[in-house]
């Protein structure tokens, strides 16, 4: 296939009309990129290729008054004379206007059409925009992309917005031109394939928080569910056997109670399902089997559900610093003072719980430490910057030692009132102790994949030993590695 030619017919087929490329022209400013459409996305793409030091022609149904929301060097005209001045242009208009472009057919022969279009919603159509763009102009060479950049991002540059852009088209050539255009624009440029891809690529401005919905759905019920146990032990209890009204605690105290239990537990989870890949691979002796469904889903998520343990911990901290502010608090320390006084206390010093309150403190904000250092590395930007081994150290290795101290956090919290019969209300075990038992079954498994007979199989196992019932179950078929594979360190 012969490179696309700037305009016109050029003098010579081997120049691109990219400018800076291999072969191709060096003057971008010689270089002319037709836009049909004239609406905020068109505006500011125009905008970004004028800047970029494109000559810039735009069609639109009424040129005359689109003119006025362009720069006076665009040249805004009809569709067929913006058509007839470029090689390269892009479709900016809905998927129903396709059709108006249908008389320009004989004049879009073998030019680019990049088309930017997206839907209201996922899968709306039976064919992707650009599929459909493809069948009305066979012989176009139709790329989709730049349809998840807005027209913010556009305006204020790849700086202040994402900077990717998806590319995929069925004609080799035609793709990489626009990925050089993208690279030209101060754009990454993924490069998808063929044109099928676009259909993907659609429906992902339209996803909403695809990974979260299930941690976040997770994390609400947790929250819920120990929030109401909370307030059934600490005021529905007193009120029932003393008439005691502690309803005020509602909006700090049971809330404050609640959020440590969601945030170990959330933080438990994170590891849980890593011990469960680990315990896959070790009872069927093989890495290349994949794990069931749900387990690469929570595997998936697994980033998701840290984060949201790191937000419920930081707001518990915030939570914790607000306590002595209360009117409450300063009531209940006024009344233990008089009490001091009329029972002729002089020292009320308390050096177990002295003791137990140090390091309950240091505890909680060494467990805080580790988890803002792991919710910083998560970022992609501070990822990039590690290799491997120092993202699974900070990730994996520093991850259970964060889990680890916030148990003893938690266990310094509960103290001897886990052996008290008056802390089991309702017959219920405090809210402590419900927190303590998924970090320690995670703790204990961490324990035994540590353990040389195990941690020895399990490394022979993921560097591609196989039980040998597995290899003959497998020995007709080439195995493949499953792209599910989790590694535990």
């Amino acid at each position: 296939m012969e490179t696309i030619s700037m305009m016109g017919s050029p003098k010579n087929l081997n120049e691109t009309f990219l400018p800076n490329a291999a072969n191709g022209i060096k003057d971008a400013s010689k270089v002319t990129i037709g836009i049909i459409g004239s609406g905020d996305f068109a505006k500011s793409l125009t905008i970004r290729l004028i800047r970029c030091g494109y000559h810039v022609v735009v069609g639109s149904r009424s040129p005359k008054h689109a003119a006025d929301f362009f720069p006076h060097v665009v040249d805004v005209t009809h569709h067929e004379d913006a058509v007839a001045k470029t090689n390269i242009i892009f479709v900016a208009i809905h998927r129903e206007h396709y059709t108006s472009l249908w008389d320009l057919k004989h004049l879009l022969v073998g030019k680019i059409l990049i088309d930017v279009s997206n839907n209201t919603r996922v899968d709306q159509y039976p064919e992707s925009n650009a599929e459909y763009l493809a069948s009305l102009f066979p012989d176009s060479l139709i790329v989709k992309g730049f349809n998840v950049i807005s027209a913010w991002s556009l305006q204020l540059g790849p700086k202040d917005a994402s900077r990717q852009v998806y590319i995929c088209s069925n004609h080799v050539q035609a793709r990489h031109q626009v990925i050089e255009l993208a690279r030209q624009l101060g754009f990454i440029p993924l490069d998808l394939g063929a044109l099928s891809s676009s259909r993907e690529i659609e429906n992902l401005p339209l996803r909403l928080f695809t990974l979260w919905k299930g941690p976040v759905l997770i994390a609400i019920s947790l929250a819920t569910f120990f929030f109401i146990y909370s307030f059934v032990r600490d005021v529905i209890h007193p009120y029932m056997r003393n008439q005691q009204s502690d309803f005020y605690k509602i909006p700090i105290e049971i809330v404050n109670k609640t959020l440590p239990i969601v945030a170990i537990t959330l933080l438990s989870l994170v590891y849980l399902s890593g011990l469960i890949a680990a315990a896959y691979q070790l009872y069927y002796g093989t890495k290349y089997r994949r794990f069931p469904p749900w387990l690469d889903s929570w595997l998936q998520c697994r980033k998701q559900l840290g984060l949201l343990s790191f937000f419920f911990a930081t707001v518990h901290v915030v939570y914790s610093l607000c306590l002595p502010m209360r009117r409450s608090e300063r009531y209940l320390f006024l009344n233990m003072a008089y009490q001091q006084v009329h029972a002729n206390v002089e020292n009320s010093w308390n050096e177990e719980e002295v003791w137990r309150i140090e390091m309950y403190i240091s505890f909680g904000i060494m467990s805080l430490g580790l988890l803002s250092l792991l919710a910083v590395t998560s970022i992609p930007s501070v990822n990039s910057a590690l290799n491997w081994r120092e993202f699974s150290f900070i990730q994996s290795t520093l991850g259970y030692i964060a889990l680890l101290i916030s148990t003893f956090h938690v266990l310094i919290y509960g103290w001897k009132r886990a052996f008290e019969e008056e802390y089991y209300r309702f017959y219920t075990p405090p809210n402590f102790v419900l927190a303590l038992v998924l970090p320690s079954i995670v703790i204990v498994g961490k324990i035994i994949l540590l353990l040389p007979c195990v941690s020895r199989k399990l490394r022979r196992i993921r560097r591609g030993w196989e039980k040998s019932h597995v290899v003959e179950e497998v020995s007709g078929s080439v195995p493949h590695l499953s792209p599910e594979r989790i590694t535990v360190m």
